[in-house]
């Protein structure tokens, strides 16, 4: 069996995306990596060579602005990551998902095992969502907890919306027409994503936003959002844990060079009462009221 992993990035250093520990967290279980590099102008290509694998095969796209809203872009970078793949199973990493080095051969055994079962289309992985710092999780309703992260090689398997999730079509044609497709069914594993979606120096994170934030609203939109982003504070969410395991080893130097400070402050937490009901019950049950899952748990 050959496993490939695929992901895409642009402009990864100016923005502080853990792109290069993604991609190396993987390689170890992968006979490919897929990595589609949009123009960038940060040397973010360049740093990807110097990782110096065999195994890492560049596809090199330029970022159609046309497809900027509703995060249209996203999905077809993924989409071409996930067509350049040649595995029999592929593995999803976003540039700030990385995989831990205590966990990897567990998810190839879990591959092989479920390759022989023809209803398992793909994997469910639990999100560790770190926010602030590499110290907090954030737990609250607002953080994603579960995404599929690998599939069949299955060409009728498309990004969903955003690259964020993926559903099966009838046809490339049917998907491009806007059919809602079949969500995939899948087993849920105990192998963590370790997500750094909003763990920056303040400065970046607020270019991060921009940036990020451009890619789903138009340019009217996104003038009335510009107060938000001067003022983005890391206190504004709703709920932190204290994160006490271990991060993947690649993270490491990274973590270790970290030059910002960050104090959870829960009295900024701008939560209704319906949301503190709602995750009262979740931090008694474990059970999560109304959550979305793009998923069919077999």
């Amino acid at each position: 069996m050959k496993i490939s992993a695929f992901t895409y990035i642009r402009n990864g250093l100016d923005y502080f995306y853990p792109f290069l520990e993604s991609i190396q967290s993987v390689l170890p279980i992968v006979d490919e990596a897929v990595v589609v590099v949009g123009d960038s102008t940060d040397g973010t290509r360049e740093a990807i060579l110097n990782l110096n694998s065999t195994k890492i095969k560049i596809v090199d796209s330029i970022w159609d602005m046309n497809l900027r809203e509703g995060g249209k872009i996203f999905a077809q970078q993924s989409n071409l990551g996930f067509d350049a793949a040649t595995g029999d199973w592929v593995i999803h990493v976003q540039a700030d998902e990385v995989l831990h080095e205590n966990d990897i051969s567990r998810l190839k055994d879990y591959i092989i095992k479920f390759d022989k079962d023809p209803r398992v289309e793909g994997l469910l992985f639990p999100f560790l969502n770190f926010h602030g710092d590499y110290d907090h999780i954030s737990t609250g309703r607002k953080s994603e907890r579960f995404e599929v992260r690998a599939f069949r090689n299955n060409p009728l398997i498309r990004s969903y919306r955003d690259s964020q999730g993926f559903r099966k079509y009838t046809s490339q044609h049917a998907y491009l027409s806007g059919e809602k497709g079949t969500k995939l069914r899948v087993v849920k594993l105990d192998v963590p994503v370790y997500h750094y979606p909003f763990v920056r120096p303040p400065e970046i994170m607020k270019n991060k936003i921009a940036a990020f934030m451009s890619f789903y609203h138009d340019d009217q939109a996104m003038a009335g959002k510009s107060q938000y982003i001067q003022e983005f504070d890391y206190n504004e969410v709703h709920t932190l844990d204290v994160f006490t395991g271990t991060h993947p080893g690649v993270m490491l130097p990274t973590i270790q060079k970290k030059n910002w400070t960050f104090k959870y402050d829960p009295s900024k937490a701008d939560i209704s009462l319906r949301y503190r009901i709602l995750n009262k019950i979740e931090a008694l049950t474990g059970y999560r009221i109304g959550e979305y899952k793009n998923y069919k748990i077999i």
